[in-house]
């Protein structure tokens, strides 16, 4: 499987994985919602904005790079990260369209990736000011990991509510693999 048809299949495991996890939120009260949980981030509600942070900050990067092509007006409507605690939504019902339209940039942008762009060298700053350069297919890399490893924790805390928050294997999610 080469480079580009492996982040589809990604883009596809996260956007599948979002909505599976949004659904079983939606059975939790707002206080369950922003209800301390002594885990990394402190609410079920801050994972999910701080696993915006990371969409929309990658994004901001790719974007500032040339190389993913979103247009000014959604461009526009993105709100700009700056900072791994900041909130984007209050609520899941102010989470979703931003969730759902991030994931569906993130499936176009993969559509169009070839082996050539994932050479390409993407240059940005971290929140803390180190210049890093990575070419294109490791930083994709670090997206699709930075939201696995976020839901892992929120599926965490979702257990711990009592909640089944359904198999979370990528076979199973995105049975028909980087085929499509």
């Amino acid at each position: 499987m080469d480079l580009p048809s492996n982040f589809r299949m990604l883009a596809r495991y996260n956007q599948r994985m979002n909505n599976q996890l949004m659904r079983v939120c939606e059975q939790l009260t707002e206080q369950q919602l922003h209800q301390q949980t002594g885990s990394f981030f402190p609410s079920v509600m801050a994972h999910w904005n701080h696993l915006l942070f990371g969409d929309l900050i990658m994004l901001r990067r790719l974007h500032d790079n040339g190389m993913v092509n979103i247009d000014a007006h959604t461009l526009a409507s993105l709100p700009v990260a700056r900072d791994v605690n900041d909130r984007f939504a209050q609520s899941l019902a102010e989470l979703r369209p931003l969730r759902e339209l991030i994931d569906h940039i993130y499936l176009n942008f993969t559509r169009s990736l070839t082996a050539q762009d994932c050479s390409q060298v993407v240059h940005y700053k971290t929140t803390e000011g180190q210049a890093l350069t990575r070419n294109l297919g490791e930083f994709c890399q670090h997206v699709f990991n930075h939201q696995t490893h976020h839901r892992g924790q929120l599926t965490c805390i979702l257990s711990q509510f009592g909640l089944d928050f359904g198999c979370t294997d990528l076979p199973v999610i995105v049975p028909e693999g980087a085929h499509v």
